[in-house]
């Protein structure tokens, strides 16, 4: 996973709730290929699938993410490959949600009024430092903690503890 991510910024308002991110009405689909298509449908922009280039990036206002706590709402978002999701607060689940599914989530106060649609961002998750490269205007927000990073750069909590398990058996069979 890069430290740095880049890419053109989707702006959502406050309240995005799970519904939005990811209709119920699909909850039925569990292969990627299937979730992946329906990303933001229920919200201001549902065509932003075809929109969409990885490594993008999705800023919301406050309180975004809430709603219900299925994964199937960040699921559709790591399928389209988005680089960050910024936002002036979050829902407790779906920030953790995130998270442990290998998306940056960064809460950045003031983030939804320093960026407009198709503005192009870059976030350094280790500085905590956003920059906003069509108009030059920055901002802080709290760095990535080494926890938070080593579940990011292994794609998720489960590739990471996978990969703990791994070394654990590795360094049992040599000793």
């Amino acid at each position: 996973m890069k430290k740095i991510a880049k890419g053109i910024v989707y702006l959502f308002g406050n309240n995005i709730d799970t519904d939005q991110i990811y209709p119920g009405k699909y909850v039925e689909f569990t292969e990627m290929d299937d979730i992946k298509k329906y990303a933001m449908s229920g919200s201001s922009q549902p065509d932003l699938v075809q929109k969409f280039t990885v490594g993008d990036i999705i800023v919301g206002g406050t309180n975004f993410g809430c709603g219900s706590s299925r994964e199937h709402a960040v699921m559709t978002l790591k399928g389209i490959g988005v680089g960050a999701i910024l936002a002036e607060s979050f829902a407790r689940i779906f920030y953790r949600n995130a998270i442990n599914l290998g998306i940056p989530a960064i809460t950045c106060k003031g983030i939804h009024n320093m960026v407009h649609q198709k503005d192009k961002l870059s976030v350094n998750f280790l500085t905590g430092t956003i920059k906003n490269i069509t108009t030059g205007k920055s901002a802080h927000s709290e760095p990535m903690n080494d926890y938070m990073m080593n579940i990011l750069q292994n794609g998720g909590i489960i590739h990471m503890i996978r990969k703990m398990q791994e070394e654990t058996i590795c360094s049992m069979e040599i000793d």
